[in-house]
This record gives C-alpha cells, structure tokens and sequence, in this order.
C-alpha cells in the first residue's frame, strides 16, 4: 500500500495518532495525573565521554538504580573543553545490547536537517527492536551547532518548528511498516518503507518550549520533553490531550545538570569550563554555530555565577532542592546530567545509589 500523505494531526484525526502511540509503562488518574513515582534517570554525555565509556557508564547506570537513560545526539561538544563527540546512535545500539533493565531516549536528535526524517524512522525502529521495546524517540527542532554540518542555512525558530512537524508526521507514517510516498512543505519521502518494525511500538516525545509549540506538537507526541520547570506548561499540554482525545498517560520527561564531588572547590571548577554554556538560555544556544562561539559567548560567566545556577559539591540534600522543582512542576521523568568525564564512576559507586533514594523518599 503507498500512502500519500500531508496532513497535519490535529483534533480531527487524533485516532491516527492515538493507534500510533507506544505503550506507557505507568497508569494514570482521571484527570492524567501518573499513578507511580517521578522516574529518575541518567544522561548519556555523548560530548564529554567517549563511546566505549559512556557503555560502561550505562551499565553502571542501570545496576546504581536509575530508571531511565537519556542520549544527546551532537556532532560537535558545546565547548571544546569537553572534548568529545560521538554517533549517538551506534553508542546506543551497543548499550541496548549491554543493558537489561532501563528504559532508552534520544535526548533529542533533530530529524531535520542533519538527518533526514526516513532515516530517522528506520533508525528508530531498529533500536526498539534491540532494545526489546524499552526505546523512546526524542525529538527536538535541533541546534546550528550541530545541524550547520550538511551546509543548508540555519532557519528561523517558527520554520524549524514546521520543519519537526512534518518530519513527526512522516516518521509515524514510516513506522506503521507500509510503504509511503510523501511531497510535504519540506521534505519528499520516495517509495520509502521500514521493513524491520517493532512488534512494540516506538513512542515519541517532542521538545516543547512555549504555548504555541505546545499547540503544534500535543496531537503528534505521546511525551512532551522541557528544559524549565514550567506548571503552566506542563497544565497546558495535559488539558490539550485531554480536550483532544488523545491518551492521558503522557509524561513530560525533563533534564537537570549537577556536579558532584567529594570536593565542591573541584565541583565548581569542573562545571565552569565545562557547562557554563547552560546559562544562555535554549533560545540563544540553539543559533551559536561553533564551540568557539560558546566560548566566546560564555567568557565573561564567572565560577560563581555557575555554581548559583547548577548543584555542586557533596551535598546530596541541595541536588535533591535542585530537582524538586521539576516534580512539584509535573514532571514525571527527570534525567540528571553529571558533569564531566573524570568523576562519572565515582558518582555512579558512591553517590547515585543514596542520591537517587533520598530523591524518591522526597517526591513521594
């Protein structure tokens, strides 16, 4: 069968999206309120450590306790301080195959540019199938730092926004394992077919920032993905569903940067030259094209001005502060992000098992 299709999902054909959508691993309450505890998870920094190491990390990962483990997806480091960029994907792979337990996510990969969204689609496919249906697809509108790479100019916010949404549409599309035809405002899918597809299928959470995106994504994504602790947002992407239709299980899935060490000098040190690109803000990073842009941008951001805005040192009690936020925000999935290479098997030995305990005692 060759689907030829253009069509937004909206409030009319939320059953499309609805058949579509993976299985959730949580109940909900009446009103979409998740029934278990906030899930906890750890990031795979594809720009702060290797390949090799960041498998080693995912299985310690998994054994420490953590529900859930996030991928970036970068072809360059933020800074170059970090020093690392590798395919996310393939890492993936290798830790689908090494790890039993958790629950796996691009965190995100931007099927715009970069890659194409047919791509994309098989590729996501096949880490469901090796990851036994434990897979999340990430998605987001991408950063020029990465997507600069393939040559194309970098695009306005509201165009990059349309550009994630047709992709949405064709990765679904490619997804049900039929053959597709497509001739959208921006992109032409060709006899395209997934031959290999999921008996689970791939759920996909979409990166929202504001109101209107809100608005665009509700009726595509299963999960929304935020950086801020925003209530209003989050409230906004519920009732959305809600009034749609659409399944009420959603999870809103966030990100949180710590820096823990025995030694909060240290801690402090490490942040700073290696996250303190964080403080600009998503709306300025996603434009800066090199890591030398970053540098030049965060030059005048102090140690201090990092520690008042990331968790830094031994203290458990303040990363536990830290996260609060998200859940009392309703998020129900919060990935925390280590800083640096050099401390990731001490954190995962000594911290991440008590870290993750008093986080669960506090979001009861």
């Amino acid at each position: 069968m060759i689907t030829i299709l253009s069509t937004p999902a909206t409030i009319d054909n939320v059953d499309t999206v609805r058949a579509a959508t993976g299985s959730h691993r949580f109940g909900v309450g009446q009103r979409g309120t998740p029934l278990r505890m906030t899930r906890f998870g750890y990031t795979l920094m594809t720009e702060q450590s290797g390949p090799k190491d960041l498998v080693r990390y995912a299985v310690s990962a998994e054994q420490a306790g953590f529900d859930f483990e996030v991928s970036s997806d970068h072809y360059f480091p933020w800074l170059s301080s970090q020093g690392h960029a590798c395919y996310a994907w393939s890492m993936l792979g290798a830790v689908a195959h090494a790890t039993e337990r958790v629950e796996l996510m691009t965190y995100i990969t931007c099927p715009t540019m970069r890659y194409h969204p047919a791509v994309v689609a098989q590729k996501a496919a096949t880490m469901q199938i090796l990851a036994d249906g434990r897979f999340t697809l990430g998605v987001g509108s991408g950063e020029n730092l990465n997507e600069h790479v393939v040559g194309h100019r970098w695009p306005t916010v509201a165009r990059r926004q349309e550009m994630l949404a047709e992709a949405i549409r064709i990765i679904r599309e490619l997804l049900t394992g039929e053959l597709v035809d497509w001739k959208g405002d921006y992109f032409e899918v060709d006899s395209a077919r997934i031959w290999d597809v999921p008996e689970v299928p791939v759920a996909i959470a979409a990166a929202v920032s504001g109101e209107r995106s809100v608005e665009q994504f509700t009726a595509l994504a299963d999960h929304l993905i935020t950086t801020e602790p925003d209530k209003e947002l989050v409230t906004g992407w519920h009732d959305r569903r809600r009034a749609t239709g659409l399944p009420e299980d959603s999870r809103v899935i966030g990100q949180i940067p710590v820096c823990w060490d025995p030694d909060r000098d240290a801690a402090v040190t490490r942040a700073h030259d290696q996250f303190r690109w964080f403080s600009g803000g998503w709306a300025v990073n996603a434009d800066i094209p090199t890591t030398a842009g970053f540098a030049a941008a965060t030059q005048y951001v102090r140690p201090e001005d990092v520690a008042e805005s990331i968790p830094c040192g031994p203290d458990l009690d303040g990363i536990v502060e830290a996260v609060r936020a998200y859940w009392e925000a309703g998020f129900t999935d919060i990935a925390l992000v280590q800083i640096g290479d050099e401390n990731q098997d001490l954190f995962l030995k000594e911290a991440a098992g008590p870290l993750l305990d008093k986080l669960r005692d506090a979001s009861r």
